[in-house]
């Protein structure tokens, strides 16, 4: 067992939130060699970006931006970190973090428990430049205006990150999936344009995965409207397959993980069936395999994201994930990432 292995194992005896939180203080303090190159088969571009490999570290991991040098060491393509809100907050009460081992799932209320803007942007200054790294924005539980908070963000926020996520779809703060509807996301969208990086920094969406297709297709249609660079397809969800075993099955907030791929491809292929291209899409939800990481590229993703299945299979998982994606696109005869994208429609 290597010590990676050893370091999860170790982890997933621990409480899932003081596990998490020693996982992120693992990283800060105890970085890894320089990973080794990527296979050139592997490279993707994205709103500008050109990504060694597509394989990105999700949002919520990294809350404060903490241990942004010790992940990038870990061999992704991209390291996404927050949410974070103008200002600080607790977040829910505890617990608050499910690890559902039965079901290789996680249940998560957090609330967008972070530090807030000012140290957010301390740590980005100091950030690590060999990985692209991405802002996940989000809104505090008691604004008014949540979009006012995003544009807070951005312009905070400007120059010290690669690329912006606007995180309108997190089950657990009220009100802000109400943000997915059309005249509110024009409203927010417009200010969010106005208030766009002047360094060009992309500039995401990321969406539930519980929306229909019309809805999807709606939002498709603003983000392009409203110049956003790509969407993140999707969040974690409020359903709960019947078929879960785990005894936390029941907790409140939203699921990840294994138990939530159906809904995230379905979103996935309805947001790119409205796209057709016009709109690069993020594939998140449920991925854990090269397999995996393939569905969704060819299903119309020109990257991925993961975080839950790091809970049970430890940071090796990323450098499987590459071995074997880089062998599926050789064996089908593809070149690059960008080659088989949306190749199974």
């Amino acid at each position: 067992m290597s010590l990676t292995d050893l370091g999860t194992a170790l982890f997933r005896k621990l409480d899932p939130e003081t596990a998490h939180r020693a996982a992120v203080q693992a990283a800060r303090l105890f970085p890894l060699p320089t990973p080794a190159a990527d296979d050139p088969v592997l490279t993707t571009r994205i709103a500008g970006l050109t990504l060694p490999n597509p394989v990105g570290l999700a949002a919520g991991l990294d809350k404060n931006g903490e241990a942004l040098h010790g992940l990038a060491r870990l061999g992704f393509g991209a390291v996404e970190c927050g949410s974070v809100t103008p200002k600080a907050q607790p977040g829910n009460p505890k617990p608050r973090l499910f690890r559902l081992t039965e079901d290789r799932a996680v249940i998560n209320r957090m609330g967008f428990n972070n530090d807030g803007l000012e140290p957010f942007a301390s740590r980005l200054r100091d950030r690590p430049r060999t990985v692209a790294i991405g802002a996940n924005l989000g809104a505090n539980k008691d604004t008014e205006d949540k979009a006012a908070d995003y544009v807070a963000g951005l312009k905070r926020l400007a120059g010290l990150a690669d690329y912006f996520t606007v995180n309108i779809s997190s089950p657990n703060t009220p009100g802000l999936r109400a943000l997915q509807g059309r005249e509110a996301l024009d409203d927010l969208l417009g200010r969010i344009h106005e208030a766009r990086p002047s360094n060009g920094a992309p500039v995401f969406l990321k969406i539930a995965p519980d929306l229909i297709g019309e809805e999807i297709g709606m939002i498709v249609e603003a983000s392009i409207a409203h110049g956003i660079d790509a969407l993140i397809v999707s969040n974690t969800t409020l359903e709960r397959p019947a078929h879960l075993k785990s005894a936390f099955k029941g907790e409140a907030g939203g699921l990840s993980g294994d138990p939530i791929k159906p809904f995230a491809r379905r979103a996935l292929q309805a947001a790119a069936e409205v796209a057709e291209g016009r709109l690069p899409l993020i594939a998140v939800g449920g991925i854990d395999s090269g397999e995996e990481a393939y569905a969704r590229i060819r299903m119309g993703a020109s990257a991925v994201q993961l975080y839950s299945a790091l809970v049970f299979e430890g940071p090796g998982l990323i450098t499987r994930i590459k071995r074997d994606l880089a062998a599926r696109l050789k064996a089908d005869g593809f070149t690059s990432i960008l080659d088989a994208v949306s190749t199974l429609r």
